[in-house]
């Protein structure tokens, strides 16, 4: 992944953070005693369906925005250490 393709994926995944943040505030369903599917409260069924978006928001940071040099680097390090330590 380029520099260019991982810094677009850090920006989106930033804004849809921003945005499941001031989502998460649901104050518009506080007073809501309309139920989902016959028995769900409507402010749980939002947050049951906030949580997966989060899910789903997790899944595409690991895509886009990880840190793979970073994570290159790290292991490179640590099969140099354990080559150390195999040495007599």
């Amino acid at each position: 992944m380029s520099t260019a393709e991982s810094s677009s994926g850090k920006a989106l995944v930033w804004g849809l953070f921003l945005l499941m943040f001031v989502l998460h505030q649901d104050k518009w369903w506080w007073d809501d005693g309309t139920f989902v599917l016959g028995f769900l409260p409507v402010g749980l069924a939002f947050h049951a369906a906030f949580s997966l978006a989060c899910a789903a928001l997790g899944w595409l940071a690991i895509k886009l925005a990880w840190p793979h040099e970073l994570e290159a680097f790290a292991e490179a390090e640590t099969t140099a250490t354990e080559k150390d330590e195999d040495s007599p």
